[in-house]
């Protein structure tokens, strides 16, 4: 079972990895959705580097979920890393579920942009999803 759920966590990180190399290659599908707004323009404007460090991120995220639960063989990161890193990760997906209370997260106060409609219908029940996943197999695993 949690190596099912391994596969399915980290298939979902991969998949959010190809689609921001797809925006740092130049793609726009989706691009307004991705981006908080204040309704009249995006609170900024993610460079093509900073899309593509996400991308990285979130593909070292995936394999670090099946390194840490056993679903591939073990060799990018650490057993320390492996032992505890679920943890870190899980939090962070569960503080972006959360949000900042203003613009991002279940917590947010525009409700109307198409990003907080984005954000209440997919962004933040995935991040919720993916923590509460990560969390889950790091407490049954080790």
């Amino acid at each position: 079972m949690i190596e099912v759920i391994a596969w399915i966590v980290g298939g979902i990180l991969f998949l959010l990895s190809g689609i921001h190399w797809y925006w740092a290659a130049g793609g726009r599908w989706g691009g307004e959705a991705a981006v908080p707004s204040n309704g009249k323009a995006p609170l900024f404007r993610p460079s093509k580097t900073a899309t593509i460090l996400v991308a990285v991120a979130l593909a070292l995220a995936g394999w670090f979920v099946l390194e840490a639960n056993e679903a591939v063989e073990s060799f990018l990161f650490s057993e320390w890393l492996l032992r505890y890193g679920g943890w870190a990760l899980s939090v962070v997906f569960l503080l972006r579920a959360i949000g900042d209370f203003r613009w991002v997260g279940f917590f947010k106060k525009p409700t109307n942009t198409l990003f907080a409609k984005w954000d209440a219908q997919l962004h933040s029940p995935l991040c919720l999803f993916l923590g509460v996943c990560l969390a889950a197999v790091q407490f049954l695993s080790r």
